[in-house]
């Protein structure tokens, strides 16, 4: 394994060979989601594609993928920013969803929330064992998922699992996880990456033509889900985000994260 050329703001990324690219979230301490991290690894997906890798694996810290939004430096926005940030973000799911090549979310650790939705849109999920969390809270701080994720949620874990887990909004364990589909495979932590590539060079192995083309044929809707009208909802969910309710709800937790 060795270094490309630099790492990148926020990000650093890895080829492992001349076809497999590792980029990964390099935030500290939590990897926590801002519109520099969005940024980021826009770019480095867009530069993965323009340096013709064959496959790519988004992965974090070890013990951590990413702790989902930032919350404290999002809550500074005004309207603007947010929608922009949104935006941006909507802008990095589709790209997962609609890119051109196999990704896998190597999940190192706790993956809640924003690093949930994240690996939604992967090709498959390989999550790191331990007493780590992961899952959809946005109720719990009274927002409100976008048709598109609760259609990429729909597809993994189907209608009536995804009702029960997005109504409560509550943090799964990795084993609650596996069994209801929300990960592909859970391995000792130091077996994430290595897994990871394995399971990506058996499908780079096969006829690249046939992979891809069938590979965008089973993808289709979770593609084109971006395209619907309303599919992301951008002006209700910043409408959500600005309201009394969502404010209070975020400030308390921000007061209670920095307590803790």
């Amino acid at each position: 394994m060795s270094d490309s050329s630099a790492s990148q703001a926020l990000i650093e990324v890895i080829d492992h060979d001349a076809s497999i690219r590792e980029i990964r979230l390099a935030r500290p301490p939590a990897n926590a989601i801002n519109p520099q991290l969005v940024a980021s690894l826009n770019a480095a997906l867009d530069q993965a594609v323009s340096d013709k890798m064959a496959g790519v694996i988004m992965t974090g810290a070890p013990g951590l993928f990413s702790a989902g939004l930032d919350v404290p430096e999002l809550l500074t926005l005004d309207e603007t920013g947010m929608r922009a940030f949104w935006s941006d973000f909507f802008a990095l799911l589709k790209r997962v969803a609609q890119y051109p090549m196999p990704l896998v979310a190597g999940l190192t650790g706790h993956s809640p929330a924003g690093g949930t939705v994240i690996a939604l849109f992967a090709d498959y999920r390989i999550q790191a064992r331990g007493p780590y969390q992961l899952g959809l809270n946005e109720v719990q701080v009274g927002l409100v998922v976008p048709p598109v994720i609760h259609q990429a949620l729909v597809r993994l874990i189907g209608a009536y699992r995804a009702e029960r887990h997005l109504v409560a909004g509550q943090m799964i364990s990795v084993d609650q996880a596996q069994a209801i589909g929300l990960v592909d495979e859970v391995v000792d932590p130091d077996q994430v990456i290595p897994r990871a590539l394995e399971w990506l060079k058996t499908h780079l192995q096969m006829p690249r033509k046939a992979l891809l083309t069938t590979r965008a044929i089973c993808r289709a809707e979770l593609a084109q889900g971006f395209d619907a009208p309303g599919a992301m909802d951008l002006d209700r969910f910043v409408e959500g985000w600005f309201s009394d309710e969502t404010q209070k709800t975020m400030q308390a937790l921000v007061a209670r994260l920095q307590k803790g």
